[in-house]
């Protein structure tokens, strides 16, 4: 039987029962992943050079961290010191079965994926999805002429060789219970961050790791993405707020906080929407992420507006990053 999303979280966050009952388990996962690890250092699997730098951005646990955000925020800042940066991901939520595809930014999200699409549109980088994150990099060098690659969800992907990983983590949540799957929400231990050269912790730092926080801007229609309106045109008004993110909590902290009356729409995580999951025929603005607009245009009316976000970091994270590039430029 499949558990609720809410009866998952509470195993994972607080001390439910039910995870000291799935500890065994847990310990078999984390024997199984560690092992594979050291397999891939030890050479006993092969892991793939490529002939650019390499960056990965991912994370140690289960859902939403601010990874995308992120990856977009890297490839416009290296795009501005005069890299051509070339995206990689896995295109999860699509349907795409073959080997490589290039997205665009007008590419079907229901066969690329929300966020790959998200990239594209956002930072006009080349943008590549594949099951062998390898062989989407070295046609990004190849065929666009790419001189840099980001990985956008690669940690775990120890085939590609890498030459920066940055681990995203969210500020609040944190890990939860410390344990990993099934017990708790963990990909890999928490000691794992030990050999990372960045971590990014979203709304609230730790020792020894960058804050990473959101600008909201204002909101953008989906039928006419040249008209905005500022979000607090909606103050005190009552409107429908979609979210198909892992873990909005903070969207929709956001929107209630400017004094809007909410009537919450909850989805899955990267959620294929249909027109009766956006339109409620009531005349009332309907407000969804940006990731979800993507999605939802062909559905979309008058009414329907999605919110922008735009990852902030700290200049002490750009001090190091600039560092750390030129030591691997440099050989």
């Amino acid at each position: 039987m499949l558990l609720s999303k809410e009866l998952i979280e509470n195993i994972w966050y607080t001390k439910h029962p039910l995870g000291v009952l799935l500890l065994p388990l847990s310990w078999i996962y984390t024997l199984i992943i560690v092992l594979r690890r050291l397999c891939y250092q030890s050479g006993l699997i092969a892991v793939s050079q490529i002939d650019v730098p390499v960056i990965i951005v991912g994370n140690i646990t289960v859902g939403g961290t601010g990874k995308t955000p992120l990856v977009i925020w890297l490839a416009e800042y290296f795009h501005n010191k005069g890299f051509k940066p070339g995206i990689v991901s896995r295109g999860y939520g699509g349907n795409f079965s073959g080997k490589t595809q290039q997205v665009r930014p007008d590419s079907d999200p229901l066969l690329v994926g929300d966020e790959p699409v998200l990239i594209a549109k956002k930072t006009n980088c080349p943008v590549a999805i594949a099951t062998q994150r390898r062989r989407a990099a070295e046609e990004l060098i190849e065929y666009c002429d790419c001189d840099l690659i980001l990985c956008d969800d690669g940690m775990q992907h120890y085939s590609l060789a890498r030459d920066m990983e940055i681990a995203v983590i969210d500020g609040q949540r944190r890990f939860g219970n410390k344990h990993c799957l099934p017990a708790g929400p963990l990909r890999e231990p928490i000691s794992r961050l030990k050999t990372v050269d960045f971590i990014v912790s979203k709304y609230i730092a730790g020792r020894h790791e960058y804050k990473m926080e959101y600008s909201y801007g204002d909101l953008v229609s989906l039928t006419d993405p040249e008209k905005t309106m500022p979000v607090s045109k909606l103050n005190g008004q009552s409107v429908h707020a979609i979210a198909g993110i892992g873990n909005p909590d903070r969207y929709f902290s956001y929107l209630r906080n400017q004094k809007i009356n909410l009537m919450q729409h909850e989805f899955p995580d990267h959620h294929s929407f249909e027109a009766e999951d956006i339109n409620f025929n009531d005349g009332l603005t309907v407000v969804m992420t940006e990731k979800d607009a993507v999605k939802c245009v062909e559905h979309a009316t008058k009414y329907h507006w999605y919110l922008p976000i735009a990852a902030t970091l700290p200049e002490s994270f750009t001090f190091r990053l600039d560092a750390l590039m030129k030591e691997i430029m440099n050989g």
